[in-house]
């Protein structure tokens, strides 16, 4: 046959589709099948043919015959000569359809085209756009692809050849990916060739997946990124020169082509080459990230997004930094207490780098009150929720979180402790309903009531009152409002005594909850300034003073920022000095006056101020935090005696949390309490500072260190548990008069032989019960006496 009938024969053969087979079989038999090669060199096996070839249509079952003739490189010799490759052309007689014989693998099957599914289609048919997502929320979860179109017709062109990323469902949020950005000229550069991948010598080829169809590849480029961005394309594939590659291996290099965060649309394009197919991946890069911008945000300051997204300003935008980004956001969100906010759905990124983050700070919709019983069921036995006694916005009003505020952790926490602070019920718990908006929230406070109410009465004798009775009646909950009512007579053969109180701890309608207490009162005592010393004060009849006072007042308090709080008030008293017949009796038996006009008689009309900071982190045990007190009293010059002074006194405490024993699990502290004061101008004796006793210096009685215009005093103790409910105690006290017992009128003190100072210490024990702690305390003082002190709740 002349040359140009090999020509044609040759040309022949070219357009048919059993060339494809015949050129993929070659290939992966030559690479498969000649694993022993010369070290550094490169195997280019050569294909020829018969000039006799006929033409073969692969639609019908006509046998063709051919012969193949493959390169067989043999090892070369030893020398020192340079090493040469020898070859063998060996013929093969092949049926079409039916697999080769040994030693060369079976060809691979003729590729199919792999197809798209597609989002959105330009108008030229064949070019094809993606839409992708890329999950933002941890963790970066690799984009799980599925490929589709096995079933193509065997006209297809290699234009259709596309692959994009299926996306499964993405739990959290999932950003849409931007439109495609006008070319810049760097994406004009060529793209660099990256070098073939040869396995390494000595080793074998990976095993061959005979589960899906495998093509040859001859090249591999990059086309629509800059260099830098085509070596992260390249370093991101599997696919390479050299190598075989099939449908899903090229759809997992979309997905690390995605995953690298760079780019906005990726798509892959064979194309058939003499050599094989030429896989080509068109990609489009995001665009320059100019500003990051959060839509719904109401708590979170413009300069916390400036902070953690200005870094990439600049910069082409990659989705994995951003991801990292918005996970920091998600964090500031976590550590400021807003527990239920977060970025929720898929950033909006324009053409010009704006990226727009939408997020869910959980709006709290409303908050209700639910009462639960005392087995925190909402509902009765007939299935009736459960009805309470208090009024439901007694409880809403403590929230200072209120509706279309974003739910804060710490607040609300601080919140349920007001609430709980009232005193009238058992828990209080918190639950989160889903509001009508997906982002809202409805927070139910769920309470379990207490019996707030109590009535004691009681009967017997006395050398004050000789025989007597009394009632009590206690209720803190009075109408469902919160209100405090307290009343105590007591009814005996020489007077009556009272005390009646009424406390509303939110006034109505005040934006500022301040509340009020009226009080009515005539109370009996005696007086620790007219206690302890030797001799102790006697009336002229032989009578211990008794002090009567007989009065009432209102106060008001105010709580204030940062722990703070105010009150103010006006009280009046009555104050008679008697003795236990009720007698009048203004002088000692030294004749020294008890009261300051002389005539047992005086008025005291005194205008109150205090201050309080409270940051203990427990009222009742605290371990940790401080209490500050500062009040200031002015008496007012009215009636008996004209009585004008102002007293001051503050008073300070904290709490150092330690470790120091372990006999039972249990909070442990250093406690520390230091108080000061002093009278400036008139001062009835009965209102001097009396010092010693149980809320002062232990070990001794009360009163019996002193009584003073000025004093001071200090505290401290080591406070532990022991076992159960029952903790201990180690304590030291002092105070001091300062010498000031002689400027009391009458000089109570000094003519009765008191010290004026005193330092006690010992040991206690602290039973926990309903009421408070059960304090029990031995104390010894500095004069070698001891003493047995009792009394509820801790000292500070």
């Amino acid at each position: 046959m002349d040359r140009s009938g090999v020509r044609e024969c040759w040309n022949t053969v070219k357009k048919t589709r059993l060339f494809s087979v015949l050129v993929a079989t070659l290939a992966a038999s030559a690479s498969l099948g000649l694993s022993e090669t010369a070290q550094g060199q490169t195997l280019v096996p050569t294909i020829g043919t018969t000039p006799s070839l006929p033409t073969v249509n692969p639609t019908t079952a006509e046998t063709v015959h051919s012969v193949i003739g493959v390169v067989v490189p043999t090892r070369p010799e030893q020398s020192d000569s340079p090493q040469t490759v020898e070859s063998t052309t060996v013929p093969v007689s092949v049926r079409f359809g039916d697999p080769l014989p040994q030693p060369f693998a079976p060809p691979p099957p003729q590729p199919q085209l792999l197809s798209q599914t597609a989002e959105t289609r330009d108008s030229t048919p064949d070019t094809v756009t993606n839409a992708g997502t890329l999950p933002i929320v941890p963790p970066v979860a690799p984009i799980e692809t599925v490929l589709e179109g096995t079933n193509i017709p065997d006209q297809a062109t290699p234009d259709e050849l596309e692959l994009t990323p299926r996306q499964p469902p993405v739990p959290n949020v999932q950003m849409d990916l931007p439109t495609r950005p006008e070319t810049s000229p760097e994406a004009e550069a060529p793209p660099p060739t990256p070098p073939a991948v040869q396995p390494p010598v000595g080793q074998p080829s990976p095993p061959a997946d005979t589960s899906e169809p495998r093509v040859l590849v001859a090249e591999v480029q990059v086309e629509g990124a800059t260099p830098t961005l085509q070596n992260e394309v390249f370093q991101a594939i599997r696919t390479q020169p050299g190598q075989t590659t099939t449908r899903s291996q090229l759809q997992s290099d979309i997905n690390a082509i995605f995953a690298t965060g760079y780019f906005a649309r990726v798509r892959a394009e064979p194309i058939d080459t003499p050599l094989g197919v030429r896989i080509t991946f068109f990609v489009e890069p995001n665009p320059a990230l100019r500003v990051v911008q959060v839509a719904n945000a109401k708590v979170l300051p413009p300069d916390v997004v400036e902070r953690i997204f200005s870094p990439l300003y600049g910069q082409i935008l990659n989705l994995r930094q951003l991801q990292g980004g918005i996970q920091e956001l998600n964090k500031w969100y976590q550590e400021n207490g807003y527990v239920l906010a977060q970025v929720v759905d898929a950033p909006e990124i324009s053409p010009d780098g704006t990226v727009t983050l939408q997020v869910a700070e959980g709006v709290i919709a409303d908050i209700q009150v639910q009462f639960l019983n005392k087995d925190g069921e909402a509902t009765d036995e007939a299935g009736n929720p459960i009805k309470g006694r208090t009024r439901p916005f007694i409880i809403t009003r403590e929230f200072e979180t209120k509706t279309g505020e974003v739910f804060n952790r710490r607040r609300i926490e601080d919140d349920l402790k007001r609430v709980f602070g009232l005193g009238i019920f058992e828990d209080v718990r918190l639950s989160l309903n889903p509001g009508e908006n997906p982002q809202e929230v409805v927070v139910v406070v769920n309470v379990i009531e207490r019996n707030t109410g109590s009535i004691a009465a009681g009967a017997g004798i006395s050398s004050a009152s000789g025989v007597f009775g009394s009632v009590s009646y206690q209720e803190q909950n009075l109408g469902g409002n919160n209100q405090k009512l307290g009343a105590e007579i007591q009814v005996g053969q020489r007077e009556l005594l009272f005390d009646v109180n009424f406390t509303d701890p939110w006034i109505a309608g005040d934006p500022y909850r301040t509340s009020y207490t009226v009080n009515a009162f005539r109370r009996r005592s005696i007086s620790l300034i007219f206690d302890g010393g030797d001799p102790e004060v006697e009336l002229p009849n032989g009578d211990r003073p008794r002090v009567v006072r007989t009065g009432g007042g209102i106060s008001f308090s105010r709580p204030l920022q940062n722990g703070w709080s105010a009150s103010t008030g006006l009280q009046y008293q009555h104050v008679t000095i008697r003795d236990a017949d009720g007698d009048l009796s203004p002088k000692d038996e030294k004749g020294n006056d008890l009261s300051f006009s002389g005539t047992g008689k005086d008025d005291l009309l005194t205008l109150q101020f205090g201050m309080v900071n409270d940051r203990r982190d427990n009222a009742i045990r605290p371990t940790q935090g401080s209490l500050l007190r500062f009040g200031v009293e002015q008496s007012v010059p009215v009636g008996n005696g004209s009585i004008f002074f102002n007293r001051l006194r503050g008073s300070y405490s904290f709490y150092v949390p330690v470790q120091y024993v372990n006999f039972a699990k249990g909070p442990q502290a250093l406690a520390f309490n230091f108080q000061a004061g002093t009278v400036i101008g008139d001062l009835p004796p009965y209102e001097a500072f009396s010092l010693g006793g149980v809320n002062s210096v232990r070990g001794y009685d009360e009163g019996e260190v002193g009584s003073g215009r000025s004093f001071v005093q200090a505290s401290a103790e080591y406070r532990f548990p022991l076992f159960s409910i029952v903790g201990g105690a180690l304590f030291v006290d002092f105070a001091s008069d300062l010498g000031t017992g002689d400027n009391v009128p009458g000089n109570p003190a000094g003519i009765r032989g008191k010290p004026g100072w005193g330092v006690g210490y010992g040991a206690g024990v602290r039973i926990q019960s309903p009421l408070g702690a059960i304090r029990i305390d031995y104390g010894l003082n500095n004069e070698g006496d001891s003493r047995v002190h009792f009394g509820i709740g801790e000292r500070f």
